[in-house]
């Protein structure tokens, strides 16, 4: 197996043309890694190769409700989506995935706080490992940037990792 070096994606070998966008394949696409090696940035590429369903959109129903699937990502304003436009399938859609991660950032903050506690209170001297966990609050940022750079550009992909739970239909 090859990985594109316009797209990412990954394509069968002797294959002349990247199936998913198009490019024509370079001979220098064809190195594998060394053995031993782990390829981070294959690994990453697929994490963050999620499937995109804008076209199942109306066009119109996307630009009028941009601004509500950028409200779905930040914070308890997703709660601003789910009653200002129930009827839109893109601001749902976004607002789905702004909830699932609220939802996974408040179950995270609670395991935060209680592991926190418990190893401050075995010794102040584990406040490292606190710090450490606490690093863990960049994901969410990062999921939260992803989300409203896709909203804001009319896409409907799914975030990567959490994108695919559906607690609104």
């Amino acid at each position: 197996m090859q990985f594109c070096k316009n797209c990412g994606s990954q394509f069968d070998d002797g294959a002349k043309f990247c199936p998913a966008c198009g490019k024509p394949v370079e001979s220098a696409q064809t190195e594998q890694p060394k053995p031993g090696t782990v390829d981070l940035s294959a690994k990453v590429q697929a994490i963050a190769n999620t499937p995109d369903s804008t076209d199942q959109f109306d066009r119109q129903d996307v630009e009028q409700n941009k601004v509500m699937a950028i409200l779905s990502y930040i914070g308890i304003l997703v709660l601003v989506p789910i009653f200002a436009a129930p009827k839109s399938k893109f601001a749902r859609y976004h607002a789905n995935q702004g909830l699932v991660l609220f939802l996974a950032e408040v179950i995270f903050g609670f395991a935060y706080a209680i592991v926190s506690g418990v190893l401050f209170a075995i010794s102040w001297r584990l406040a490292f490992l606190v710090s450490l966990i606490g690093v863990l609050w960049l994901a969410f940022v990062a999921l939260m940037i992803v989300g409203i750079v896709n909203a804001a550009g009319g896409k409907a992909k799914e975030l990567p990792v959490i994108g695919r739970i559906r607690i609104l239909k």
